[in-house]
């Protein structure tokens, strides 16, 4: 039997700025993963947390606007969702692994809400850098919707990454730099918590 964890919950599955990132390649002991699942700074330090994964970028993506601000895209106008660009290596950490994480952090039924964030910026979304990648989500999220433990449907969207922006600087590394925030506090602090607890065996080892 197959266990995988959705949103804190336990369902048994059938079978086990203004530069532009176009680079959707990387080196061979490079992968990258982009996915949005709400605001930013939540996915941003959950995933800094494992280990294999290189680097955390917050920024946008899947909408038809060149170098969205910050400001743009909360309006809803742009197209682009929040999302995190990954580099991992996939020697250390699997994609698989990433979508087990993803999908354990955030809830993927909402349409384009995550708890009080609401707005289109907030959906649930994968954007694959390549074929492998998107095969491998959509058969984990076939998985999700399939299982014996049933419930609302995975509303999140499959799309290939056209472009990613980096957001801000100000957005980056928010957590590190003000773990005091009240929104740091009670909703990010819960979250890094549960992946300490249920996916200890991906945390980065303490040098």
């Amino acid at each position: 039997m197959n266990y995988k964890l959705f949103y804190g919950k336990v369902k048994y599955v059938a079978s086990g700025i203004s530069e532009v990132y176009n680079v959707r390649y990387m080196a061979d002991n490079k992968n990258v993963a982009v996915f949005g699942g709400g605001c930013f700074w939540c996915a941003e330090a959950v995933f800094a947390m494992l280990e294999g994964v290189l680097s955390v970028v917050p920024g946008y993506a899947g909408g038809t606007v060149t170098n969205p601000s910050y400001e743009q895209v909360c309006g809803g106008k742009t197209g682009h969702a929040e999302v995190i660009r990954i580099e991992y290596d996939p020697g250390k950490i699997s994609y698989n692994d990433l979508l087990t994480v993803f999908f354990a952090t955030h809830d993927p039924t909402t349409p384009d809400r995550q708890g009080n964030d609401v707005g289109t910026q907030y959906r649930s979304s994968i954007f694959y850098t390549t074929d492998a990648q998107r095969m491998e989500a959509a058969a984990y999220i076939k998985e999700i919707n399939g299982s014996e433990d049933r419930g609302a449907a995975v509303v999140t969207e499959i799309k290939s990454l056209n472009a990613f922006y980096p957001a801000e600087e100000y957005h980056k590394r928010y957590y590190e730099k003000n773990p005091r925030n009240a929104y740091c506090q009670v909703v990010i602090n819960p979250k890094m918590r549960m992946v300490q607890e249920k996916f200890a065996r991906l945390l980065k080892r303490k040098k």
